[in-house]
């Protein structure tokens, strides 16, 4: 009986396609909205996680503001905050056990030029400690020194890219570029490196952070600082110790008056984590709105669809057929609806996706391509759970026809 009527419900289908197709289209639009939405911030979230976990797990990262227990600090969007110095960064190195390598961190964008070339390159102010941060090479020359630092020296070190862009292939030892009126000298070039931190570092050029502070910029305070821990056991404890050594500095006397924020790759994280799955949950509702309207149109069509068949529902219970039978038919009719919508909606969700994950992938991030099971189950269930609620009511009409009437109705 049951193979009868979703067989009954099929032809009913196929003999209306377009109108099918256009009641399915709310449910293929929700369903594939889920499917992306949770694709696409998965693929985001493990950009951002292997972004930060090719930083190093053994960093200490140090930002200027207080996030609190809500959020990141305020410098994360852009605000500027002066309160972290290069004496912060130089105290830390000095005074905190475990610790390998500090800089403090200087960044801009300005043009150089040379010899007649002239590229926009990314400023970095650095410690003479980068390299060790950084776990970065040089193919050629060397990185500046201590002295270089302290004596405000006009020296740099170029990215690989930006070497190309202002050299064109010749040496550039020796060499010298122009920035803002400064002549710099170059004293080294990294190895090709790709993309650090989200920022292109092969782009870059890399000179003292106090050169930069006081003959580019023009401030007295750096953006961050980044400190390298001998192992990942001591990160905790060199994070608390650092804590407590730039209250002292900075005169606080409770963490809620704090004026920086001192975080480790599992901190980022999980406040990755907690943002993300947040954005999620909000964007996910929003593509549940899309299937509610999709429900309401197969509401509609299915009542529409009982107006149409009055005659067939009438000869039906003449015939002998009960009110359940009916019932059932159109509630089949709708779930089958609602369940193709929903394998359409997964099939362009995870076609979308897996586009997108090409196309950043093609742009050298490290992006994952990422369709849960649990989001296709979710995306299944609430279908049939739409297609049940949106069905009933023109189930019920249809069943509590007359059949008498129906079978006169023009």
């Amino acid at each position: 009986m049951i193979l009868a009527t979703i067989k009954m419900a099929g032809n009913n289908l196929r003999a209306n396609k377009m109108r099918s197709f256009l009641t399915m289209l709310g449910i293929i639009i929700g369903i594939m909205s889920i499917i992306l939405i949770t694709s696409v911030v998965a693929g985001a979230q493990s950009l951002i996680t292997n972004q930060i976990q090719s930083i190093g797990s053994n960093l200490v990262g140090i930002l200027p503001g207080s996030g609190g227990k809500d959020g990141p600090p305020a410098a994360v969007f852009g605000i500027v905050i002066t309160t972290l110095k290069d004496s912060d960064a130089e105290a830390i190195k000095n005074n905190i056990d475990n610790v390998t390598a500090v800089s403090a961190y200087v960044t801009a964008t300005e043009t150089a030029i040379s010899q007649g070339e002239s590229s926009s390159v990314s400023i970095m102010g650095v410690s003479p400690d980068y390299p060790l941060i950084s776990d970065s090479k040089l193919t050629t020359g060397n990185f500046f020194t201590d002295d270089d630092k302290k004596n405000n020296s006009n020296v740099v070190v170029l990215g690989s890219k930006a070497k190309g862009d202002l050299f064109n292939g010749q040496e550039a030892i020796g060499q010298s570029i122009k920035i803002k009126k400064e002549n710099f000298r170059i004293v080294g070039v990294f190895e090709e490196r790709g993309t650090s931190g989200f920022q292109n570092v092969d782009n870059a050029v890399f000179i003292p952070v106090t050169t930069v502070q006081k003959k580019i910029v023009g401030i007295d305070h750096v953006g961050y600082i980044r400190v390298k821990v001998n192992t990942e056991e001591n990160v905790d404890p060199a994070t608390d110790e650092i804590t407590n050594l730039l209250r002292d500095r900075h005169n606080i006397d409770r963490p809620e008056e704090d004026d920086f924020t001192v975080s480790n790759v599992a901190n980022a994280l999980e406040i990755l984590s907690t943002i993300t799955s947040a954005l999620q949950l909000f964007l996910v509702a929003i593509a549940g709105i899309a299937l509610i309207v999709g429900g309401i149109g197969i509401m509609n069509i299915m009542l529409a669809a009982v107006t149409e068949r009055i005659r067939e529902i009438g000869l039906r219970k003449a015939v002998g057929a009960t009110k359940s039978n009916i019932i059932r038919q159109f509630l089949i009719e709708t779930i089958m609806i609602s369940v193709c919508g929903a394998i359409i909606g997964i099939l362009l969700g995870v076609g979308i996706s897996w586009l997108v994950a090409v196309i950043v992938r093609g742009l050298d991030y490290d992006w994952d391509w990422v369709v849960s099971v649990q989001s296709i189950l979710f995306a299944v269930t609430f279908s049939v759970i739409i297609g049940l609620i949106f069905g009933v009511y023109p189930a019920k009409k249809a069943a509590n026809l007359d059949p008498i009437k129906a079978l006169h109705y023009e």
